[in-house]
């Protein structure tokens, strides 16, 4: 299966994709033709960041991530802002090529890749490539790229649709593509909720949910070019799921250090509680075992800030993970991974087969458009 279309077979898709999209559910909500739920509410495209971060506050359950490179000749600031423009018009529905959907809660968030920031800067967060980490089997086609274009959307058909919309233009070529879908949150505290993933585990429970802890994990608070924006890492990774499902239920969650049926810590406490890392049975055991992925990943045991994950189920090229996560300091992710290489029990049943960082860009509006405070001009 090609998996990297030409332009011409990406737009063909892309009328497709409006009775072939992604099964996913939909809160439903009045207002819509009689016995069809109307579009979910409209998140906003403009602000001091970027939507499809922390807004919509609990993530949409299909996304659509497209990377791509920029040829050498491209203008990057006038192909920016041309991209903003296109966000404001599909969000606001007033672009054609939505092809009569309505736009409903999509999102699109746009980051450029080191190479590009070196463009712009080789100074400014941004511009550092992820190094190589074990486990992975990435092609070169897969790893790193000029450009990042994320599409969310309660609605499955529109992913395809917005992407074809931002990506059909001279100059950008298409590197790499993951779709990937969420499923209903779990509630873990007052407005807090995450979803399992295919180990069949609360994905996504610590992370910088209050104000201060994203002023202080989260957005980039300077230079000026940059306030407002963030750091994305995207990992794609297989599973090997008939492996781990072969544990029982009290091996797989020694794995992750967590209760599966709660999201808890083994550790004892709510699910929206971190791990008690120094708790121990009477006989001197740990709850939380020293391998345990809550263990490993554990921001305050390695010392770093915390990372905002949005992970995403996959079936395609194999049943897997897109995890993303965002973060003012790549060496958030990296300080981590690191740590985790050593003895996480989870990293075993994962092989990493994309990755990429980027920096994504301060939010914008029609006065300052996308990528303005980088590459003035456009």
């Amino acid at each position: 299966m090609n998996r990297h279309p030409s332009r011409r077979t990406f737009l063909g898709a892309a009328g497709a994709a409006v009775t072939a999209g992604l099964v996913a559910g939909c809160e439903s909500r009045s207002g819509g033709p009689p016995g069809q739920p109307a579009p979910a509410a409209r998140t906003p495209a403009t602000g001091e960041h970027q939507a499809g971060i922390t807004e919509p506050r609990d993530a949409q359950p299909n996304l659509l991530a497209v990377v791509a490179d920029l040829d050498d000749t491209t203008a990057v600031g006038p192909l920016l802002a041309e991209l903003g423009r296109t966000v404001l018009a599909l969000t606001a529905s007033t672009d054609p090529r939505l092809l009569g959907l309505a736009p409903g809660d999509l999102t699109v968030t746009v980051g450029i890749g080191p190479r590009v920031v070196r463009l712009a800067d080789p100074a400014l967060p941004g511009a550092a490539d992820l190094p190589l980490f074990a486990r992975e089997q990435v092609a070169d086609r897969e790893r790193g790229g000029d450009l990042l274009v994320q599409v969310c959307a309660s609605e499955a058909p529109l992913l395809s649709v917005a992407a074809a919309a931002l990506l059909d233009r001279a100059g950008v070529r298409e590197r790499w593509r993951q779709s990937g879908r969420r499923g209903p949150g779990t509630a873990l505290a007052e407005g807090r909720t995450a979803p399992r993933n295919q180990l069949g585990f609360v994905d996504g429970i610590v992370g910088p949910h209050t104000p201060a802890e994203r002023q202080r994990d989260l957005w980039l608070a300077a230079p000026p070019p940059v306030a407002g924006g963030t750091i994305a890492v995207l990992r794609r990774m297989e599973l090997d799921l008939p492996r781990f499902a072969s544990l029982s239920t009290p091996g797989q969650e020694a794995v992750i250090g967590r209760h599966r049926d709660t999201g808890a810590p083994l550790s004892g406490g709510p699910a929206a509680a971190g791990p008690d890392l120094a708790a121990k049975t009477p006989d001197g055991r740990y709850l939380v075992p020293a391998d345990a992925h809550a263990r490993r990943a554990h921001a305050g045991a390695i010392g770093v800030g915390l990372m905002l994950r949005r992970s995403y189920s996959t079936d395609d090229p194999a049943p897997g993970l897109l995890f993303i996560s965002f973060q003012n300091d790549l060496r958030t992710f990296t300080t981590t991974l690191t740590h985790m290489e050593h003895s996480d029990a989870l990293l075993p049943f994962t092989t990493t087969t994309a990755s990429a960082t980027f920096l994504v860009l301060p939010g914008f509006d029609r006065q300052r458009p996308l990528g303005s405070t980088l590459f003035p001009g456009g």
